[in-house]
């Protein structure tokens, strides 16, 4: 197998991918847990999003269909990387804008909203964070962590596009 990712077989750039995603989650959790970044409900959201992209990508590399099956799996993992995309780059404008002095803190958790709303409202509740929610308390390379999940969603979703329409050569 060559170095060079854009050369593997569909199984193995799939299972990149899921390799990948599965590491960023391990990283966040280990963010988390050792190191006491608590996630707001936007980060959580985008977690989700970042599993939905790994389940694609494992199914994919695990099925290893031919043809139209490919193009299903990276549309399925192109999917959850939209919804990865759009809320990261709504984190991201949170982050950008000044806070609003008017609203005390970011609001109550997102394990809370889930028991003491219903599902839509707790969804909605959970993407109109306060400016405190925009607070940047992690950077890496001066990106803070939507910033680089937004790349992450970016770089994943269009390899699992690629992977998914890139013509093969057949084997002799």
């Amino acid at each position: 197998m060559s170095l060079n990712p854009f050369r593997w077989p569909f199984r193995a750039q799939f299972a990149f991918g899921a390799f990948a995603c599965i590491a960023l989650l391990a990283y966040a959790y280990y963010e988390q847990f050792v190191m006491g970044e608590d996630p707001c409900p936007m980060c959580i959201f985008q977690r989700i999003a970042f599993i939905g992209m790994a389940l694609f990508f494992l199914a994919g590399a695990i099925h290893g269909p031919r043809g139209g099956g490919r193009k299903v799996y990276a549309v399925l993992v192109a999917m959850a990387a939209l919804v990865g995309t759009g809320i990261a780059i709504r984190h991201l404008w949170l982050q950008m804008n000044p806070p609003d002095p008017l609203l005390a803190g970011c609001g109550p958790g997102l394990a809370y909203m889930l028991d003491a709303f219903p599902l839509h409202d707790a969804i909605r509740k959970a993407f109109t964070g306060s400016g405190d929610c925009g607070q940047v308390s992690w950077r890496f390379l001066g990106i803070t962590m939507p910033g680089w999940t937004l790349i992450w969603y970016v770089l994943l979703g269009a390899g699992a596009i690629f992977a998914g329409w890139r013509r093969r050569r057949p084997a002799f």
